[in-house]
């Protein structure tokens, strides 16, 4: 027996990522909520995990996890009140004044290109939406020192929120470790791994929906929602390490055949604009974690295939090859997702037809309501509102179903955070 084989093996690094969706995110503190606290309750789990990543709404999840990985309780039930205590008309500050202001808004844009041709750089760029609100009552819940202090601990080992850079349209990943740490970067990279102290600024920025939110400047460039180039943040997770990745989503997966009926009936849809902004807002910023899963089980899959074809040591050998080219090493990643059992879309759009009494909607929500209103009884999807509907009688029904998809998957869940090797995934093939 070699001594690589003989050798205790590393105790496994684990990492969440997390999505962004705007409103859908209640969906993620559902399932954290039975991460968080049910786990621990049932199992003696320690869900920690090493790696924590998350991009717009997941950005803010994602703080919060990473600044109180030292609590044992409460972490869920708290991450949960903020989104169960919202109403919407209370979160967007925009009256009916305000509507008949947006043409003269939008043709203040020259104002700013002048400050900016003199070199002023304001905090914020457009948005039709003033979130101060939504950013005081979301980011105030969040201890922010805790993340030094975690990190310090060595309870957390990096921490990641991803934006859009404006400039360059390239995605960059804000991270912060214990010790900062210079990141090579290889011109073909599709990510931008940045160092950085995270702060509420941060996560503004990645959480900043264009046109609808503001952009927000970091430093002296600016930034918008991660979701734009990189909505659900698996590569860095990856190079900083993890051998372990559960991945939060929020979009629906449905089968081919499913799929192609739907195609077809939404075409008739896509003469509303707002139905197609929806769609088109799904395809920038849900759809590519099935890429980002479909390329992870396919690495898996070769290096499962050459371990059974050349021995135990394929991966060490090709390692070794690789390496020596310049390459990052490979390593088999066990990973999970979760994602809605429900269409969020649907489910928002079923609340505007059936209880939009118990909805308190301000002027700009109600034009999107009234813009996007269908005399097609069977046609109730609401994918754009779905991500502006912070408001407790969509949020809540959103935190359950998360809770209960996590607990559809606690055997999953337990087997992730035990310290044993997981089976090697089973092939798509």
């Amino acid at each position: 027996m070699s001594a690589s084989a003989s050798a205790k093996p590393n105790p496994p690094r684990r990492a969440i990522v997390l999505s962004g969706g705007g409103a859908r995110g209640a969906y993620e503190a559902g399932v954290l909520r039975f991460i968080l606290d049910e786990l621990p309750r049932r199992h003696g789990v320690d869900p920690n995990f090493e790696i924590v990543c998350g991009t717009s709404v997941g950005a803010i999840h994602a703080a919060f996890i990473a600044a109180t990985a030292d609590q044992t309780t409460g972490r869920g039930p708290g991450l949960v009140k903020i989104w169960e205590d919202l109403q919407v008309g209370e979160i967007f500050r925009f009256s009916a004044r305000d509507l008949i202001a947006m043409p003269r808004m939008l043709f203040g844009v020259r104002k700013v290109a002048k400050l900016l041709r003199e070199g002023r750089r304001p905090d914020r760029l457009f948005g039709m939406l003033d979130t101060g609100p939504l950013e005081q009552l979301v980011l105030g819940a969040i201890p922010w020192e805790g993340i030094r202090k975690n990190l310090k601990s060595g309870r957390v080992e990096s921490v990641c929120i991803a934006a859009t850079q404006l400039a360059t349209g390239r995605a960059v990943i804000f991270t912060e470790q214990e010790k900062r740490v210079h990141f090579h970067q290889d011109p073909e990279d599709l990510v931008h791994m940045q160092p950085a102290r995270l702060a509420p600024v941060h996560a503004l920025a990645s959480a900043a929906i264009p046109l609808l939110f503001p952009s927000v400047r970091v430093g002296s460039r600016y930034y918008a929602d991660g979701g734009l180039r990189l909505n659900t943040p698996l590569a860095p997770a990856l190079r900083l390490g993890a051998d372990r990745v559960l991945v939060i989503g929020l979009s629906h997966g449905v089968v081919p055949s499913v799929s192609e009926a739907l195609a077809q009936q939404r075409t008739a849809g896509f003469g509303n604009p707002m139905f197609l902004f929806g769609k088109v807002l799904n395809a920038l910023m849900l759809s590519p974690v099935e890429v980002d899963v479909a390329r992870l089980r396919f690495v898996n899959d070769i290096l499962h295939h050459g371990e059974l074809a050349f021995g135990p040591d394929f991966l060490e050998q090709i390692n070794a090859v690789g390496v020596s080219h310049g390459a990052r090493p490979l390593r088999h990643i066990h990973h999970m997702l979760i994602r809605p059992s429900q269409d969020l879309g649907l489910m928002a759009g079923e609340l505007l037809a059936d209880a939009d009494d118990k909805l308190q909607l301000n002027a700009f929500l109600k034009m999107f309501l009234r813009a996007g209103a269908s005399d097609d009884e069977d046609s109730r999807e609401a994918d754009l509102l779905s991500y502006l509907l912070f408001d407790k009688a969509f949020t809540t029904p959103l935190v359950e179903l998360g809770y209960a998809d996590a607990m559809a998957q606690e055997e999953d869940l337990l087997r992730f955070f035990a310290d044993e090797k997981p089976p090697p995934p089973a092939s798509d093939s």
